[in-house]
């Protein structure tokens, strides 16, 4: 691929943006690209966890400026398709039936909060920085806000969707919208630690527990919805995998879909 980098082992593939010259800016190529590579992830059984990374300097610097001039002129129409790429390869990565972790080491602006944002777990570096940086060129954060918001929750989206001003690490992690910040010599290790609870843990249960957050996030507290969870446990409780994890937890053994060591 020419944008990115792939790498697998035991049971993690790390997908990394591999466009440090323009602080891995991505454009429809490098969507297109990302989008391909997320769905063939989510469909490989060897892949218990997915990470996002990148080269150079920043994380993600957001759009490309050479794909940004090239839109300038583009019909209402054509801004409908072009924009729809890029919401179609968040939808991917927020929904992948894979665990996610963003590992950002460097600074974060605009659509590279949306791939933050659309990743379950994030992992930061001190002493990155954020920025949703759309309105001082008179855009929106459309695209990504569904999951920005999610994230970071609507009443900080006010001020940083607003104002357009940095924030820090510190301060994603105050909010909500980051997960862990460690120093830059930890961030690897960090990342690995949580990867490893990723792939130790059941895999068919960890891509039920994504889809149970996802339906439960947000839902009044009603009938459907304890239905929904009763039948969610019910169901996987008599999956081969419920059963296999109980028994070998009272058989003091480890469960059959750990991967080997080593």
């Amino acid at each position: 691929m020419k944008n990115l980098e792939l790498r697998y082992e035991a049971g993690v593939s790390t997908v990394t943006l591999n466009r440090p010259e323009v602080r891995n800016a991505f454009n429809d190529e490098v969507i297109a690209e990302l989008t391909a590579v997320l769905y063939e992830l989510g469909q490989r059984p060897e892949v218990r966890c997915v990470v996002l990374a990148g080269n150079g300097p920043a994380f993600c610097a957001g759009a490309d400026l050479n794909w940004m001039k090239r839109v300038a002129d583009y019909t209402r129409e054509q801004n409908l398709e072009d924009a729809s790429g890029l919401a179609r390869m968040l939808e991917v990565l927020y929904r992948l039936p894979k665990p996610t972790v963003a590992r950002v080491h460097g600074d974060t602006y605009a659509g590279g909060m949306g791939l933050v944002s659309a990743c379950d777990i994030a992992v930061v570096a001190e002493p990155v920085q954020f920025c949703l940086s759309e309105v001082k060129l008179g855009l929106i954060p459309a695209t990504i806000s569904p999951y920005v918001i999610r994230a970071m929750g609507a009443r900080a989206a006010h001020r940083w969707f607003l104002t357009a001003e940095r924030f820090t690490a510190a301060e994603a992690l105050r909010m909500g919208f980051v997960h862990e910040v460690v120093p830059a010599a930890q961030l690897d290790a960090k990342v690995a630690e949580i990867a490893r609870a990723l792939v130790n843990a059941g895999p068919e249960a960890v891509k039920a527990c994504k889809q149970l957050v996802h339906d439960v996030a947000g839902r009044d507290i009603g009938a459907g919805l304890i239905r929904r969870t009763v039948e969610g446990i019910a169901d996987i409780r008599s999956s081969e995998e419920g059963r296999e994890g109980v028994r070998s937890f009272l058989e003091k053994r480890k469960p059959n879909w750990l991967l080997p060591q080593g």
